[in-house]
Order: C-alpha cells, then sequence, then structure tokens
C-alpha cells in the first residue's frame, strides 16, 4: 500500500494520494481576489483546484467529489453559475454544499476534492 504525499508541510499536505484517488487539501481564493465578490473568489479558487489537480497527473474530467463550504448561504446561486461553468459537461463530480464559518473574515468559499489519478 503506497500513499503520495504532496507537497507536504508540518499541518498539512496539499494532497494525497491513496490507491489512485487524489485528496486535495481546502482551496480558498488566491490573495488577488480575497476581498473580491463570490463570483471571482469562486474563479480563483476553481483555478486554484485546476492547477492542483494538473500537478498532480489529474483534471477536471476526473474529479469524483466536492465539497463546497459557503460562508453565506445567499451565495449559492452566484457560485453555482462559476460551477456550472467549469465542470464539464458530463462530468459533474458528486457534490455537498453547505454553510460554515471559514478560516478569515474576507473569505466566502472554500472546497475540497477528490479526483481520480492516472498512475
Amino acid at each position: 500500500m503506497t500513499i503520495k504525499r504532496h507537497d507536504t508541510k508540518a499541518r498539512m499536505s496539499r494532497a494525497v494520494i491513496h490507491q489512485g484517488v487524489a485528496y486535495l487539501c481546502g482551496q480558498v481564493s488566491g490573495p488577488e481576489a480575497r476581498y473580491e465578490d463570490i463570483k471571482a473568489q469562486t474563479e480563483s479558487m476553481l483555478e486554484r483546484v485546476d492547477a492542483l489537480l494538473k500537478e498532480i497527473g489529474s483534471s477536471r474530467e476526473q474529479l469524483l467529489s466536492a465539497t463546497i463550504y459557503l460562508k453565506d448561504g445567499s451565495d449559492f446561486a452566484a457560485m453555482n453559475e462559476v460551477w456550472d461553468a467549469w465542470v464539464p459537461e458530463g462530468y459533474a463530480p458528486a457534490r455537498t454544499c453547505v454553510c460554515a464559518p471559514l478560516p478569515a473574515d474576507e473569505l466566502k468559499v472554500e472546497i475540497t476534492v477528490t479526483a481520480a489519478v492516472s498512475n
């Protein structure tokens, strides 16, 4: 049984891969979008997901599941506009969306995903 840890720090790894499944750490918007609206934060966050998936040899088409954390439920429709444009048609993962406090006041959205990885 091999477990690969990607970009491991003291507190967490950015991704952990086990038996062909990658578990990504929570992704939030980049610093350039931290004080922007929900759409800008969602776009930035998903760009970061794309980059991390690419680093580990995966892609949007290999998403298995996603959990989205919204600070404010009233942002659900706007976040979904960005999400729907990002997910390739026919490749939607299993998804959960919940309202939850986020670790910084300026953050509006965070996501964790799992994805298949080609060996």
